[in-house]
């Protein structure tokens, strides 16, 4: 058992479980992952429970809590057992491959044996070309509710997953949920810099179909209608979903959001302050109130023609201070919630503390693994600090020019190009900076396919550059 070629190893490779779907989680990701996956044991009113046993035993795993991995296992096993019955063997498998698993890192080789002989039974039982493992829609659900609770770098996968069970099944209300679900949180993970499309309308209304009495999926599909302009609609939603007493921690949540997008910042306030008691460690949660505290923030400076005074001024500082202290507590929760360092920033950047404002930057400007669509809106948001407190231009100038390298269409880059231009033609009219300011010009029209203008601009820039060398 000991040598290379340990059987046990090699058979415990082929099972399709936690230990086997190379979930992307960082360590530091591990505490939020745990919060969230403990409140929707408690909160999230699903008949889908023992695939969260089934991921908590694996976290617990990865923290060195053996015993408790082994009492999250018997938990989805009871549940499965409650659940499906007689038709149980083929939803124990992930189960029974999470024990052979974890029975192995425990050296109890026996133990481990008796779980792959029972999931060889099954796979024999089904006909499956391998020994240990059976490729079903159900196992394909399985591992997509993993991927998806294990965040953003795993959606594109747990969206394949989905996919495939749908195409077996496309009437089951689970695997509908789990698509949908999928769907909304891609489109949300790229909102923030891509054009935000309805793709995941459709999916949403499936599902409410399929599962009528689920009110986190229609909170969810109210925000989706919202996004698309049809806030009235998604608003009907809302309030269905509200009066509905199912999974009301989660609804309130999303019904919190909608009105903070509303302006209806005193409704979503009394929500979110609901919701915390529930879930004092939702991360989500703790940045939705910094969120809200921060439009309030800008109501009073809108209503103020942008100069607050006296009490408004005196507002305006208390508000802000209560959005840091929202946002420090999501960052003590969740350490790789890249934007929120981002809105952390802006927030110590209103009240002039600009050595925090850049500490808040450079520790999401030096996090790694971020996908394009967010290094581009971070290298945007950086270039606007620098030029709207006037730090530094060419910092300014180099974090616009890192963001235009990105070569993603999105709204992040026409922000991008649309800063760059009126800096540039601020500092001709200037008289400052011209040769520079000629060839960005040039690079924006360029970029926008705009040929003949770019000629332009860059035969200027030339021609001012020899000017100036002649000069000399």
């Amino acid at each position: 058992d000991e040598s290379n070629g340990n059987p046990i190893e090699d058979s415990l490779v082929q099972l399709r479980c936690h230990f086997t779907w190379e979930l992307l989680v960082e360590d530091t990701e591990m505490p939020d992952l745990e919060n969230r996956i403990l409140d929707e044991i408690e909160f999230l009113d699903t008949k889908y429970n023992a695939g969260i046993h089934n991921l908590l035993a694996y976290v617990q795993h990865l923290k060195g809590q053996t015993q408790e991995a082994l009492g999250s296992l018997k938990e989805a096993e009871d549940l499965i057992q409650q659940e499906h019955g007689d038709r149980s063997a083929v939803r124990s498998l992930v189960t029974w491959g999470n024990y052979a698993w974890l029975y192995h890192h425990m050296g109890r080789l026996a133990q481990a044996q008796t779980y792959l002989d029972r999931v060889a039974n099954t796979c024999e039982k089904f006909a499956a070309p391998s020994c240990y493992r059976l490729d079903c829609p159900q196992m394909d659900c399985e591992e997509g509710w993993a991927l998806l609770k294990c965040g953003g770098k795993n959606y594109e996968r747990a969206k394949a997953c989905f996919e495939k069970a749908l195409a077996a099944e496309p009437e089951n209300p689970e695997f509908s949920t789990g698509y949908a679900i999928t769907i909304y949180r891609l489109d949300g993970f790229n909102k923030a810099t891509q054009v935000s499309d309805a793709s995941c309308l459709q999916p949403l209304k499936e599902a409410i179909r399929l599962n009528p009495e689920d009110a986190y999926i229609k909170a969810l599909l109210a925000l989706k209608l919202q996004d698309v302009g049809q806030e009235a609609e998604g608003e009907k939603y809302v309030e269905e979903a509200l009066t509905n007493m199912s999974s009301q921690t989660y609804v309130f949540r999303y019904a919190a959001k909608f009105y903070r997008r509303k302006g209806a910042l005193d409704k979503a306030l009394q929500l979110l302050k609901r919701a915390l008691q529930a879930t004092p460690s939702s991360a989500f949660l703790h940045h939705q109130m910094g969120l809200c505290y921060k439009a309030r923030m800008i109501q009073i400076k809108r209503a103020a023609n942008w100069q607050p005074r006296g009490r408004d001024r005196d507002n305006v500082h208390r508000l802000v201070h209560l959005a840091i202290c929202e946002i420090q507590k999501t960052l003590m929760l969740r350490p790789t919630f890249e934007l929120a360092y981002v809105e952390l920033a802006y927030m110590y950047a209103e009240i002039g503390q600009h050595t925090k404002a850049e500490d808040a930057f450079q520790k999401v400007l030096h996090m790694k693994n971020i996908n394009d669509h967010l290094q581009q809106e971070i290298h945007y948001c950086y270039g606007h600090f620098q030029e709207l407190h006037k730090i530094s231009v060419d910092k300014a100038i180099t974090h616009y020019l890192k963001g235009l390298k990105i070569r993603s269409i999105s709204r992040t880059r026409e922000k991008i190009l649309s800063a760059l231009e009126k800096l540039a033609k601020r500092h001709i009219h200037q008289n400052v900076r011209v040769v520079e300011s000629f060839s960005i010009l040039g690079l924006i029209h360029r970029l926008k396919g705009e040929v003949s203008e770019a000629l332009v601009c860059y035969e200027k820039a030339l021609r001012l550059a020899a000017d100036s060398n002649t000069m000399v």
